[in-house]
């Protein structure tokens, strides 16, 4: 039987990468007054110093700004202005106060879930962020509990559903990336629907999930499907 749903946050609830797009576009941009970007593999290098800095820095703008000025002074051995790094900083405050733009019909869908289950919001990145943006966004309500967190992998699902008292198999996660939301669920003996988002960051790309997985899972296109979703996982599991 499943007892708790648990909803993503950015890009499942709000747009959230396509700003991340811009900013990441306007870096190459100013690094490209120095460097020819094809050459010096200007995106490769972000992505490196980003997934080298999650241990440091987290998820988020934060992180991915404090990249940016790593990365642009390494590619251009260090040629790079004062004012043209103050420019990144700039990129980056600019990602910290974009505006949260809900997806079509996301509230309706959560609170079609929220009529027969319990549900949970789990989002990680940068807290002050992901707490203005689950303010702005106007559905904190809907929720039993509002998690933000530095990492989702099965160690903290797993916390959360003991914390509730539940077993894996009571509980399905719905969000955008298969790496962070739906596998260590699944991995848990949990339940997730993927509702994918039209780009997604290269890191969260990866996963390891086969086909042995496709039963715990169903993919949908838009949030008005979740429901349904979520009624056909809960058959699945024993009603």
């Amino acid at each position: 039987m499943l007892k708790l749903i648990g909803f993503d946050g950015d890009d499942t609830l709000w747009h959230s990468e396509g700003y991340y797009r811009k900013a990441s576009a306007r870096f190459t941009d100013l690094v490209g007054r120095y460097v020819d970007v094809g050459d010096a593999q200007v995106q490769a290098s972000m992505l490196a110093t980003e997934r080298r800095n999650l241990k440091l820095f987290g998820y988020g703008a934060k992180g991915m700004t404090l990249s940016m000025v790593e990365t642009a002074i390494a590619v251009t051995g260090g040629r790079i202005s004062a004012a043209d790094i103050h420019a990144l900083v700039e990129i980056g405050k600019t990602v910290l106060q974009h505006p949260v733009e809900l997806l079509p019909g996301v509230r309706e869908a959560v609170a079609a879930v929220a009529e027969h289950h319990a549900v949970v919001l789990i989002t990680k990145g940068d807290l002050f962020h992901q707490e203005k943006k689950v303010t702005q966004s106007g559905m904190a309500d809907l929720f039993h509990r509002i998690e933000i967190v530095s990492e989702k992998d099965t160690t903290t699902y797993r916390r959360v559903l003991n914390e509730f008292s539940l077993e894996p198999a009571q509980f399905a996660m719905v969000g955008n990336s298969l790496r962070s939301d739906i596998e260590p669920v699944i991995r848990l003996g949990g339940w997730g629907v993927h509702m994918p988002y039209h780009v997604t960051w290269e890191h969260e790309l990866e996963n390891g999930l086969g086909e042995a997985d496709a039963p715990r899972m169903l993919t949908v296109d838009m949030p008005s499907a979740i429901p349904a979703a979520i009624a056909q996982l809960a058959e699945r599991a024993g009603v």
